[in-house]
């Protein structure tokens, strides 16, 4: 997020007079200001000058679509800024926007209020006729009404900016693929130009001996540095470490992440994709390497699922400073004990430990897939707490993203022999009812599963990059699930011909 910031636009017009307009100004300038500190928001709040006109709106939301650092922008209206000022300026805008409705003070001053009160504090005005015209024009955003010393404004807002950086992060983010996707899967494939065009992410192909070819490239002595930083950091298993039976195998772990992590990095690539039936040279599938590069921020999808990569990145993006993890994520099994229905998710090797409840531990087992030496991963069990999963899918006219909002448990009992990160959850409004809303929608069984970022933000990221998002919560029932599944049917066939 390191240079990013968001635009506080305010809009009023010049018939009130230079005393009125200096008066909004200082007081717009105060309310970002305010929004600049507080802690709820990820990245600064630039204040911009006040706007009177169509050319001064039209400049300053042109340039905001122009900046790299410029997020998003909000919006709000001191007095009244007539709305047919800002069609040329919304039309044009390329970043995401926030109307924020709210007003300079919190109370009204009964005994003192008068007409030039009115005239400046109009905002219950102003906005009013802003939201008509960002309706008319059927312009994407986000309305939050409140006033900004109000934590519940600012979570909001802090909430949408953290959407407004994760859509960011999608425009130009390179994923590299090495290998293709895993023969004969379906959901995994997709429309690589239509994402570039829709999300901005670039998708591409590399073969895995060019990968191969970094890790052989990596010294021993950069293997020791990070062989000790394995050894500071988790529970090495004994059989690992240095003058034990296995330590060879560790040591090829941390060559396959220094050779991955480096190729990654020289490229410019912000995720990437590895498939078990595509390894060449490598002569381990990557665990370990996969599994830290996820903790550093790097999107990953298993089998050449560059879609599911993509969203890991973007809600890592979206979390970044938050409490709880975000990791790849593959529904595995059920405990169908009636009343107490859990999933376990997991995955062969690529769970993130910024979900871990423990230190990991790093050990290695036999991988009967792949046909390489048995690998080094990171072992651990999710923590605790409300989360959400969420997956993407191409539909063939549409992406689309479905979200289960689920609680992250304890498993019920130890799992002594299971030999890979897993996590287990409690899906709302119940397993049967969030399995089959999930079916329905054509939901994958690639996920991202986050502790970090809220439904809120993600729904906001649908907003902002205009996806369709079927939302499965404690309110959900098949049957209504239904119905929205058949109406977004109709909605987005009639507006893909608009």
């Amino acid at each position: 997020m390191t240079g990013q910031e968001v635009w506080f636009v305010t809009g009023s017009q010049a018939l009130y007079g230079e005393h009125i307009l200096d008066q909004v100004a200082d007081q717009s300038r105060e309310l970002a200001d305010q929004l600049d500190a507080s802690p709820d928001l990820p990245v600064p709040v630039r204040w911009r000058p006040v706007v009177t006109t169509s050319a001064a709106i039209y400049d300053v939301l042109r340039d905001a679509s122009a900046r790299p650092e410029c997020a998003g922008v909000i919006a709000w209206m001191h007095t009244f800024s007539p709305a047919k000022m800002w069609i040329r300026g919304l039309n044009g805008l390329q970043k995401p926007l926030l109307h924020l409705h709210t007003q300079f003070g919190v109370e009204i001053p009964w005994d003192s209020i008068d007409m030039d009160f009115m005239n400046l504090n109009q905002a219950a005005h102003g906005d009013r006729e802003f939201g008509y015209i960002q309706s008319r024009l059927s312009i994407p955003r986000t309305t939050v009404a409140g006033h900004v010393s109000d934590s519940r404004t600012t979570s909001r807002i802090g909430s949408w900016m953290r959407a407004a950086l994760g859509a960011s992060e999608l425009q130009g983010l390179r994923i590299a693929r090495f290998g293709d996707n895993m023969r004969d899967v379906a959901v995994t494939e997709g429309d690589k130009v239509e994402a570039e065009s829709h999300f901005g992410m670039s998708v591409n192909t590399y073969s895995v001996n060019d990968l191969a070819d970094a890790v052989f490239q990596v010294s021993d002595r950069e293997i020791d540095k990070l062989v000790d930083e394995y050894e500071d950091t988790y529970d090495v298993a004994e059989e690992l470490r240095r003058g034990r039976e296995r330590h060879a195998s560790l040591r090829e772990g941390a060559r396959i992440e220094l050779g991955l992590r480096g190729f990654l990095v020289s490229g410019g690539f912000g995720a990437f994709t590895t498939n078990f039936e595509d390894l060449g040279a490598l002569r381990q599938l990557p665990g370990i390497a996969v599994q830290r590069l996820m903790a550093d921020g790097f999107g990953f999808g298993a089998e050449g699922d560059w879609k599911t990569a993509a969203m890991v990145r973007a809600v890592k993006t979206m979390g970044v400073g938050l409490p709880g993890g975000t990791s790849f994520m593959e529904d595995y099994t059920y405990d169908l004990t009636p009343g107490a229905e859990r999933i376990l998710g997991a995955h062969m090797l690529e769970v993130c430990p910024t979900i871990a409840a423990q230190t990991p531990t790093v050990e290695v087992h036999p991988l009967g897939i792949g046909g390489r030496e048995d690998p080094v991963r990171l072992r651990f069990t999710g923590a605790p707490g409300d989360g959400v999963v969420l997956g993407i899918c191409d539909m063939g006219t549409r992406f689309r993203l479905v979200a289960n909002h689920v609680t992250v448990v304890e498993p019920s009992a130890a799992l002594p022999k299971l030999p890979v990160a897993c996590a287990v959850w409690e899906p709302k409004p119940s397993w049967s009812t969030s399995t089959e809303a999930w079916l329905m929608a054509g939901g994958p069984h690639h996920t991202v599963l986050t502790t970090s970022v809220s439904a809120d933000t993600i729904g906001d990221f649908a907003t902002i990059t205009a996806t369709e998002l079927l939302d499965i919560d404690e309110n959900t029932t098949p049957r209504s699930f239904q119905r929205e599944l058949r109406w977004n049917a109709v909605y987005h066939h009639i507006a893909a011909g608009l």
